[in-house]
């Protein structure tokens, strides 16, 4: 086994890196407070080369894959995981287009992407976990097909450039009765609710998205009628790998600020670095942190060299974003009263991460996958 990264690799690593520690990190706090979106920050790390690099080569794109995306994740989840949601939630418009799209949907697709972000409408008031249980409509009318319902919580809701949207057909069957439609931002019905008051990850647009009579092409349509529910579970088994790459973020910010203040907080004459009982907390969150990176650099593999990954991107996400509440969590209980004041990141950490264990699919889904994974 070679556990190095390729030089093109760490040079993708060192300017996430630099870009997360000179340009989101100073401004994560002020985005946090005020809920605003960074758009200037998202166009410049577009123009770094940080957004939507899974695109393939042949249609404009730099055609990298997951494990490089996972290296970016952890460092922008390591400065804030909202602005880390905004770019890497992209990639759930990317994927469906790659495994369902033919190549005049690529070429016709891909393009608004290479710059702008992309959204993923599956999620509805009703239901969540329950993916087949969709309200939103598709009607044929002709050569086109005509939307109508109601989506929510979506990431990049109305600041996206394309949105993959999930409707159910007429019909009784409920997995097989979905269809995946590709929807540009410049179709006319399409509105949204920009949604407040979010615990965390509050500079990421989420939104509540509205299509009343929203009528696009069939040729729209991703795969076959009725290929919906399927393609939506293929793309979220690869995209809730990078939703643990952000935790690894976040768990590797939380060691690392428990770490420094252990060092310089002293109490009955020392440092409390000094004190096994913080020593045994970052030695849990040490262990954590570096068993979820691997996990997730293997899901991550696996997808890059076309293997089985489901039970290991769930694995990964699990995983992952408990250990990096966990972690969170401890590193409040390490800064004392300090931790619970927003003078010091680790509070924003707790608020940010927990929605990581419950979008692309909670964590109790994640463990039905490995169970079932197990049991079939």
């Amino acid at each position: 086994m070679n556990f190095d990264l390729s030089p093109e690799q760490k040079e993708m690593q060192r300017m996430a890196r630099q870009f997360a520690a000179e340009r989101i990190i100073p401004n994560a706090a002020k985005w946090d407070r005020e809920e605003s979106y960074p758009a200037e920050f998202v166009k410049e790390a577009a123009d770094l080369g940080l957004l939507n690099i899974t695109i393939p080569e042949e249609y404009g794109g730099l055609g990298l894959g997951l494990v490089e995306e996972v290296l970016i994740g952890e460092e922008l989840g390591y400065a804030c995981m909202g602005f880390d949601t905004i770019i890497l939630a992209s990639d759930l418009a990317i994927v469906p287009i790659k495994i369902a799209g033919n190549d005049e949907q690529k070429k016709r697709f891909f393009p608004l992407l290479h710059t702008g972000l992309g959204a993923f409408c599956l999620s509805e008031a009703d239901n969540g976990s329950d993916a087949g249980a969709l309200k939103t409509r598709a009607e044929f009318a002709g050569d086109d097909v005509v939307l109508n319902g109601t989506k929510m919580w979506i990431t990049n809701g109305g600041v996206a450039a394309l949105y993959v949207v999930f409707a159910r057909m007429e019909t009784e069957h409920k997995h097989t009765g979905t269809v995946a439609i590709v929807v540009p931002a410049d179709v006319p019905g399409i509105s949204h609710n920009k949604l407040h008051g979010k615990m965390g990850q509050r500079c990421s647009y989420t939104a509540e998205m509205i299509f009343e009579n929203v009528r696009v092409p069939r040729a729209n349509i991703l795969g076959e009628p009725g290929d919906g529910f399927k393609i939506a579970m293929k793309t979220l088994d690869r995209t809730r790998i990078t939703v643990a790459a952000g935790s690894v973020g976040v768990a590797r910010r939380a060691l690392e600020e428990s770490v420094k203040y252990a060092k310089t907080r002293h109490a009955f004459n020392q440092p409390i670095a000094n004190f096994q009982a913080i020593q045994f907390k970052l030695a849990d969150i040490k262990m954590g942190l570096d068993t979820s990176r691997l996990q997730t650099l293997y899901a991550a593999w696996l997808v890059d060299n076309n293997r089985s990954h489901g039970q290991a991107s769930a694995i990964a996400k699990c995983r992952a974003s408990d250990v990096a509440f966990a972690a969170a969590g401890e590193a409040i209980q390490i800064h004392g009263g300090y931790g619970y004041m927003n003078d010091f990141p680790v509070e924003k950490l707790l608020r940010d991460v927990k929605l990581n264990q419950i979008y692309e699919g909670t964590n109790e889904i994640q463990r039905v996958v490995i169970a079932r994974s197990l049991l079939k």
